[in-house]
């Protein structure tokens, strides 16, 4: 069961940090998220 474990969290990091989107400009998932919630925080001092 360990191995599962193991390879479930290998994978869910390759989707998360490793796999490139064409949607969101062939940056990873957590790269785009970080950046949109940076965008956010500036639009908040702003405003």
């Amino acid at each position: 069961m360990a191995q599962v474990e193991w390879e479930t969290l290998k994978w869910v990091d390759w989707y998360n940090n490793r796999r490139l989107l064409a949607p969101i400009g062939y940056r990873p998932p957590a790269e785009a998220e970080r950046a949109f919630h940076a965008d956010q925080s500036r639009l908040d001092i702003a405003a």
